[in-house]
């Protein structure tokens, strides 16, 4: 899988005793065995505030008796990367030892020192520029060997797939940090060794820094800062810990100055991070790949031993990829979504005749209901009247009285220009002129009334199929709306992954407002307008389409007129669709990667192995077979980092099939 787990971690600090905080630094070790990668503190050896006692030799000496014991404890995987000041060739530098396979593989001098306000580190350590003699010997410890160790700023650190780079606090501050050229030279992971002391409001700053770094660097960043036990004098230090990846914090530790209060012995934050996923956004943002072959030159790579042993269960993996956690996250990406509908679909009644109507079918179902909502929200912002809408319900042989009650009331409540088509009669005739018999019914033997009566008659029976059926009231819905004018669309990603329209029924539209909206995420949207958006018994009528299963309503209904079509019996769970669709289309991901992040989701449910195997089998297949549907879909604007227009991310051949995909889950164990 491709996962290295890493740890920042802030031990208890003695200031001035190296050995004792060696051994504060392998205690902590005995905790984190199963990280991949451990980073500690900036000078975290020595203690960061001792000040003028980095001119004192035996302070030196003491720190090299730690960095050894520190090296014995480290076996012939694990990284770890401690702070330590070291005397090279007579100059005292503020240095990040890379310890694996109890030596030390490489030493990294820090380039940018703070000499302003209460930071004097110009008085004690040389800045690293590049000219540093490219090894160093520091002594002698058996059976630790500290001659000859690979010393400078253009040392990356590769084991398999982790490539690791390393820069220290005031680095990341600086216009350009260095881990900007390590990353475009290789590096995945970046470390931070810090003595970041606390101020008020420097900790979202610092957050905001290292979530920035991660995503500019397509790479994941660990931080790990001094403790308070490092605090001195005029300085408090919060031990503050955190993980990025591409732009999102995937892990962070308690710190001094949050909420949980003030003193702590230790902080650590702990994550996995997906090196697959990283090399595939590196492999697909070709703007990042002409700036790595301009500037991503001049580093010694260092080959260590080991492999990964992180195995993703350190990491959060959402079983709803496209919708936050409930909360103001949710609301705010409900809203600025919303906010894009809107905007999107002014601008292109811009473009049309004043007097143009905005049709719409109304089903009373989400779909239908969002992109209503959105037409409404738009005709407010721009002084349009709500009446330019021309909303029109059409009942068909499916349509319950539930789905059409809502319809009816949602398009008065909203002061839509309202129509009611019955289509039933129109796609009987249709059966007639193309010869078709329903489920074996023979249309031309009676009128309207008799056909349903023997629909009834068996759909009281059975289970019904007849796509003619189907398609016949889905391009009907069509003819009905196209012979209008400027028709709205409903349909949404889930949709299209999985071809689930009409082709040149529901499939067709003049724009499509809920192109790149999938299908978990509608219902918190229609949820979300409601609550903030709409005034009255609109609010009602909207939480009762909230609750409706979602169906497409084209087959009978049961004999007590509830629904009996229900999509998801079909398909499957559309929230496992949603999870596959995200997965293949963000991040490359295939059959195998897709079941481990599936093991590892947090689902609203519990899935068992055999329905989200069958699920993904059914996702594939679909996904492959219908593309010539997505090849010619409407305008519509793209929301959010998956879309399947082949004008903007998905380009894919309509005659691909999905053997090696379908291969590929077969053989997952």
């Amino acid at each position: 899988m491709d996962f290295v787990r890493v740890t920042s971690a802030s031990h208890l600090t003695t200031l001035a005793d190296p050995v004792r905080n060696a051994q504060a630094a392998v205690e902590l070790l005995k905790t984190v065995s199963s990280s991949d990668v451990v980073v500690f503190p900036e000078l975290s050896l020595s203690g960061y505030t001792c000040g003028d006692l980095f001119a004192q030799g035996t302070l030196l000496e003491a720190c090299l008796r730690g960095l050894t014991i520190v090296a014995e404890a480290v076996g012939k995987s694990q990284i770890v990367v401690v702070g330590v000041p070291l005397r090279v060739e007579g100059r005292l530098y503020n240095c990040a030892a890379v310890i694996q396979n109890g030596r030390v593989a490489g030493v990294v001098p820090k380039q940018f020192l703070p000499n302003y306000q209460e930071f004097y580190e110009a008085r004690w350590f040389a800045a690293a520029d590049g000219g540093e003699p490219p090894t160093c010997n520091l002594g002698h410890s058996d059976p630790v060997a500290l001659t000859g160790v690979p010393f400078g700023v253009d040392l990356l650190f590769r084991q398999g797939p982790l490539t690791l780079g390393v820069e220290m606090c005031e680095d990341l501050w600086m216009p350009i940090p260095p881990s900007s050229s390590a990353a475009l030279a290789g590096a995945n992971v970046i470390v931070n060794l810090s003595a970041s002391n606390e101020l008020i409001g420097k900790a979202d700053w610092r957050e905001t820094l290292i979530r920035s770094q991660s995503g500019r660097c397509l790479c994941a960043y660990a931080y790990a800062s001094a403790g308070p036990s490092e605090s001195t004098t005029d300085t408090v230090f919060s031990g503050h810990c955190m993980i990025a990846e591409n732009g999102t914090v995937l892990a962070k530790s308690v710190r001094v100055g949050d909420h949980h209060g003030g003193w702590l012995d230790s902080s650590e934050a702990t994550a996995d991070i997906d090196l697959a996923r990283l090399a595939h956004d590196r492999a697909i943002t070709t703007s990042w790949q002409r700036s790595s072959q301009i500037s991503g030159g001049g580093y010694r790579f260092i080959e260590l031993s080991g492999k990964q042993q992180a195995d993703g269960t350190k990491r959060h993996v959402s079983g709803t990829p496209f919708v936050p956690p409930a909360g103001p996250e949710l609301d705010e990406r409900c809203a600025e979504i919303f906010g894009i509908q809107v905007a999107s679909l002014a601008r292109r009644v811009q473009c049309l005749p004043a007097d143009t109507k905005l049709n719409i079918g109304v089903s009373g179902g989400l779909d239908s209901t969002l992109a209503l909502l959105v037409a409404v929200k738009t005709c407010r912002e721009m002084g349009w009247s709500p009446r330019r809408i021309a909303g029109v319900t059409m009942p068909g042989f499916g349509t319950t009285d539930r789905t059409l009650t809502a319809a009816r009331a949602l398009m008065k409540q909203l002061e839509i220009t309202a129509d009611e088509i019955d289509i039933r009669q129109m796609c009987l005739d249709t059966f007639i002129a193309l010869g078709h018999r329903p489920f074996g019914i023979n249309p031309q033997q009676g009128d309207l009334s008799s056909f349903e009566t023997e629909l009834a008659k068996l759909a009281s029976k059975q289970d019904l199929n007849d796509l003619v059926f189907e398609n016949v009231q889905a391009r009907m819905r069509t003819l009905v709306l196209m012979s209008r004018g400027f028709v709205l669309g409903t349909g949404d990603l889930s949709e299209q992954a999985l071809g689930w329209s009409t082709y040149n029924g529901d499939h067709m539209s003049m724009y499509n407002v809920n192109a790149s909206i999938p299908k978990t995420l509608v219902r918190f949207l229609v949820n979300y307008i409601s609550d903030n958006q709409i005034d009255g018994e609109a609010c009602e009528t909207l939480k009762g389409i909230v609750d409706t299963p979602i169906s497409p309503e084209l087959l009978p209904a049961g004999a007590d007129g509830a629904i009996k079509q229900f999509t998801e019996d079909s398909l499957g769970a559309y929230e496992l669709h949603d999870f596959f669709l995200y997965h293949m289309v963000r991040f490359g991901a295939g059959p195998d990667r897709i079941m481990a992040f599936a093991r590892l989701a947090e689902f609203s449910r519990e899935y068992t192995e055999g329905e989200i195997r069958q699920t993904l089998h059914t996702f594939l297949r679909r996904f492959f077979t219908n593309q010539f549907k997505r090849s010619c879909v409407p305008d519509g604007p793209k929301v959010g980092s998956v879309s399947l227009s082949p004008r903007g991310d998905w380009r894919m051949p309509s005659d691909a099939v999905a053997q090696a995909w379908l291969d590929e889950l077969e053989a997952v164990s």
